[in-house]
C-alpha cells in the first residue's frame, strides 16, 4: 500500500461552517451493504439519499450514471497508456462534484446521507496510482460531513458476495485479473486508507456481519432521529 502523508499529501479538511449543509456520509469497503442501507432509508421517505449509483436510487441524473456505467468502465479496461490517469479522473469527478451539488442543494427539513462521498474515490485512485494531490485538495475543500457511518464486512465475505469475483470492476481489485488474494489485497488497504481519511471526525464504526437493520439503526441514531427511519 502506498505511503502518503496525512490526509493524502493534501490539506487537512476545514471545521464544518456554522452556515454549511449537515449531512452524514456512509462509508465502507467494497461489499459491506451500503446499497442496502441507503435503499432502506429512500424507501422510507424521510431521507434525501445522495449517490453516484443511480439505479435504482436516483432516476433523475441519467447522465452520472451513464459516466459511470458506460464511459468509465471502458476507459479502465482500455490498453495502457491509452487514457492518461487525468481522464479517468476528470469522469470520476463528475460523480464528486454531482455528489457535492446534491448536498449543497439539499432541500430543508429532510435528513441527507451520501453514499461514500469523495472519500472512497480518492482511496481507490490513490492504490490504483490515479492520485493527484491538487485535484484531491480541492474535493477535500467541498462541505466536511457532520459525521460518518462506517459499514465493515469482512474480505472473505465480501468475495462470496461479489459472486466470487464476477461481479468485480478494476477499481475493486489489484492488477488485471479479479483473483481472491488481489481482491482481498485491494480491500484491506482500501480499508486502512479510509479509516485514515475520516480520523478527526465523527465517526460510528459498525462490527463487520452487524446486518442491514443494525445499520439503518445506527444511521439514524447518529443523526439524532428518534422513531422509525
Amino acid at each position: 500500500m502506498p505511503t502518503l502523508p496525512m490526509p493524502y499529501g493534501g490539506q487537512p479538511y476545514a471545521p464544518p461552517r456554522a452556515d454549511g449543509p449537515e449531512f452524514t456520509v456512509l462509508l465502507g469497503p467494497d461489499y459491506s451493504g451500503k446499497s442496502s442501507v441507503l435503499r432502506r432509508l429512500a424507501d422510507s421517505g424521510r431521507w434525501t439519499v445522495v449517490t453516484c449509483d443511480q439505479a435504482p436510487l436516483d432516476t433523475d441524473h441519467a447522465l452520472i450514471g451513464r459516466a459511470r456505467r458506460e464511459l468509465l468502465p471502458e476507459a479502465l479496461r482500455a490498453p495502457a497508456g491509452r487514457y492518461s490517469p487525468d481522464i479517468l479522473l476528470t469522469l470520476m469527478q463528475l460523480a464528486v462534484v454531482h455528489m457535492r451539488d446534491r448536498v449543497t442543494g439539499a432541500p430543508p427539513g429532510r435528513p441527507v446521507i451520501v453514499d461514500s462521498y469523495h472519500l472512497k474515490i480518492m482511496a481507490k485512485c490513490t492504490l490504483l496510482g490515479y492520485a493527484n494531490p491538487s485535484l484531491f485538495s480541492w474535493w477535500r475543500s467541498f462541505p466536511r460531513p457532520a459525521r460518518v457511518v462506517y459499514l465493515d464486512v469482512p474480505s472473505a465475505v465480501a468475495w462470496e458476495r461479489s459472486g466470487r469475483g464476477a461481479a468485480l470492476n478494476p477499481m475493486e481489485h489489484y492488477g488485471d485479473t479479479p483473483t481472491e488474494e488481489a481482491f482481498t489485497r485491494f480491500q484491506d488497504d482500501l480499508r486502512d486508507l479510509l479509516h485514515a481519511e475520516v480520523a478527526g471526525m465523527e465517526v460510528t464504526t459498525l462490527e463487520p456481519g452487524s446486518g442491514i437493520d443494525r445499520a439503518v439503526d445506527a444511521v439514524v441514531r447518529a443523526t439524532g432521529l428518534r422513531a422509525g427511519v
